[in-house]
């Protein structure tokens, strides 16, 4: 059996020693909750990691968002070169759920952006779990939603060994089976292609693919090859293929539950019936008969997370599988910022619940899609066995369940102190931020910038980009790869200063930042609540000359009790310095790519040439603000609006045809060279990485 083995160049200090004692022993015992409370830039990441190494057990790490989570990833994958370091995300760049309005009879069909390899990822991440021993998992909240039946997914994996007997046709109609599709001509992610007694099988969770060569009935040899080129890399003994989706099921089973979904649409349309409704009895039963058919032919339709009942075999109302289903008994958990990620699970369930509820109501759906949901907060709670609360400000839930227990991690191994907090008034305050950050970048170091609303962020990066100062926005209309890429190019010395709204708060390690300004400090509300404001006064606590300053015209309660904190651990922190004779010296941490690694074999490189038309770039800056609106939109459940904009963009898209982006961007304005270097950023094309093959436990 594998092991966990830590790698790293350096080992516990400061406080991390006695945490990550009193957490083992803690564990050890049996206690079901923990408190970690961690200032920024204690270690925790590292803590959390010779806890494992401890241990010895899978572990699931839960963050609140991609970007934090994409930083873990690529943390644990250093600390862990040799073990399965999984990425489980929402694998959509953009979704709009399927709504129904009832007071103005509007249907708003499901529309999605998947990501292809964000999905690669999810699927890796389940063939790990069910493979190997030796597995971590960073994850966001999206784990807690419904996903197939991990005793369905492994019993539908497909075991080939060298010399095994099988029929070739057995062997097309297995793949077939767990949603491979055929591809002779061009195969990609989740096909197969034949020719002749070789079959050669392209995962839906590898960037690598494999070949299958029979003499007859026999399996003759197996080797891992290159997809685009064809040439062997490997030569193995044994393979695991696993299924291309989460929900997959044999046929029988996808035959029974059919039964199960037209009995239950039988009994809705009675009902529909006696109280008149014709109209949804209709609409109901053209929808799921057509969908009905699908899985009887094909064993997939689309929607087909609405059956996910039926199709696993549980009752109404139980709660559905989710990815802490794959994970054995004795797995580890750790809700990294617990005081944003726990309000997170138990928000999830509400609004999925009402919006699905009308859809029923009205014909669109049977009532078995209400059990296509995320878990509720309880069924989340009583789920997790032994789990630590990861923060540096933990809330009082967190605080409850561990009975007042907290493990404390104040003491920066690095000596660092907590940042000099200034206030300057609100009056002026962008004209007297472009100075700071100017002033700063000549000592070649960076500059966070919080603002509250995401328009203002861009405006204020398009106001500093025209006075010379190099600097990006970043919100959540970009994608988890694209912030990822910022933060990158931030500590790479691309830009100067990064304006972002509330993604710039929890876990962003960015050593090379000295500098966090805060605009309206003094506005109360969730952005600058006192847990916000110690949170993002910590983003510069990785660098020996770390300042804040609050833009403010009074100091509010929020403010003070931020300011009191910071100031109680620095004390601290000198204290133990002078104790110690230590001198502080920023955090030296390698630029890596992380997550990105992942990608790299995939994407396709963009010639920036040509088009430089003065109306296409109109015409671009006028799609990125109707995108921006749509998502604005979506976000606020304004489904009416926001599929009238998603059918104007595409219209206009088409108009457009292809654009192209020319290198030079001296003649270009700062809208469009935003423009011009946005589209280089998605268009730049690396190398990537092979991954382990990964058999089922106990092979």
């Amino acid at each position: 059996m594998a092991n966990f083995e830590l790698t790293a160049d350096f080992q516990p200090a400061g406080d991390q020693p006695a945490a990550i004692e009193r957490l083992v022993k803690g564990l050890r015992e049996n206690k079901r909750n923990q408190v970690l409370l961690g200032v920024t830039g204690s270690g925790k990441t590292f803590t959390m990691a010779n806890v494992i190494q401890q241990l010895q057990r899978p572990a699931l790490i839960l963050s609140h968002n991609k970007t934090l989570a994409a930083q873990l990833y690529s943390e644990f994958r250093q600390f862990f070169p040799n073990n399965a370091v999984s990425y489980f995300v929402s694998y959509y760049d953009y979704y709009q759920p399927e709504a129904y309005i009832p007071q103005r009879d509007i249907y708003i069909e499901k529309d999605s952006s998947i990501n292809e390899e964000i999905d690669r990822l999810r699927l890796l991440a389940t063939s790990a779990l069910v493979s190997r021993c030796d597995t971590i998992v960073v994850a966001s909240v999206s784990c807690i939603y419904g996903l197939g039946s991990p005793k369905d997914y492994l019993e539908m994996m497909i075991p080939l060994r060298v010399g095994d007997v099988i029929e070739r046709d057995d062997l097309l109609r297995k793949l077939c089976e767990i949603h491979y599709t055929r591809n002779d001509i061009s195969p990609q992610r989740g096909n197969f292609r034949v020719r002749g007694d070789v079959v050669e099988v392209w995962p839906a969770y590898e960037e690598q693919a494999f070949r299958i060569e029979m003499w007859g009935t026999e399996i003759e040899k197996v080797s891992v090859i290159e997809p685009l080129t064809g040439s062997e890399t490997k030569v193995l003994t044994e393979l695991y293929i696993y299924p291309a989706k989460h929900y997959v099921l044999p046929e029988n089973r996808v035959l029974a539950a059919c039964q199960e979904i037209e009995s239950e649409l039988n009994t809705q349309l009675e009902n529909f019936r006696l109280e008149g409704k014709l109209l949804e009895a209709q609409r109901l039963s053209a929808r799921t008969r057509h969908d009905l058919e699908l899985l009887r032919e094909v064993g997939f339709c689309p929607g087909i997370e609405n059956y996910s009942r039926a199709l696993s075999g549980r009752k109404p109302g139980e709660p559905p599988f989710t990815l802490l289903d794959f994970f054995p008994d004795d797995f580890l958990l750790f809700v990294d910022e617990s005081h944003v990620t726990v309000p997170q699970i138990r928000a999830m369930y509400n609004g999925d619940h009402a919006r699905k509820t009308t859809l029923v109501e009205h014909g669109f759906r049977l009532p078995m899609a209400l059990d296509n949901r995320p878990l509720k907060f309880d069924e989340w709670n009583l789920r997790r066995k032994h789990t630590v609360f990861v923060s540096a400000t933990p809330a009082d839930w967190e605080l409850e369940q561990s009975e007042g227990e907290i493990v404390q991690q104040v003491i920066r191994p690095t000596g660092l102190v907590d940042p000099v907090i200034h206030i300057h008034p609100a009056r002026g305050q962008v004209q007297h931020l472009q100075q700071k950050i100017k002033e700063n970048a000549k000592k070649k170091e960076r500059t966070l910038v919080t603002t509250l609303t995401k328009k203002l962020a861009e405006d204020l990066t398009a106001y500093l980009t025209e006075e010379g100062i190099r600097c990006a926005w970043l919100h959540s209309e970009l994608n988890a790869f694209e912030r990822v890429n910022v933060l990158r190019e931030l500590r790479e010395g691309k830009h100067d200063a990064v304006i972002g709204v509330n993604l710039l708060r929890e876990g962003i390690d960015l050593p090379e930042v000295s500098l966090v300004a805060i605009l309206d400090a003094d506005k109360e509300g969730f952005l600058r609540s006192a847990t916000s404001l110690t949170q993002t006064i910590g983003r510069s606590a990785r660098n020996v000359n770390a300042e804040v300053i609050l833009y403010a015209d009074r100091v509010t309660d929020s403010m003070q009790i931020a300011i009191d904190e910071t100031t109680r651990r620095r004390q601290i922190q000198l204290e133990y310095n002078i104790t110690h004779g230590i001198t502080p010296e920023t955090i030296k941490k390698a630029i890596t790519r992380g997550i990105e690694e992942e990608l790299e074999a995939k994407r396709i490189a963009q010639q920036a040439i040509g088009a430089k038309s003065e109306s296409q770039y109109v015409t671009m800056e006028y799609l990125l603000e109707m995108e921006a609106e749509m998502q604005a939109a979506a976000e606020s459940l304004e489904f009416e609006r926001a599929a009238q904009l998603r059918d104007r963009i595409l219209q206009l898209k088409g108009q457009m045809g292809q654009l192209v982006l020319p290198e030079d961007d001296t003649a270009l304005t700062p809208g469009q060279k935003k423009i011009a270097q946005g589209g280089r950023r998605r268009a730049k094309s690396d190398k990537g990485r092979a991954h382990r093959i990964p058999k089922p436990h106990g092979q």
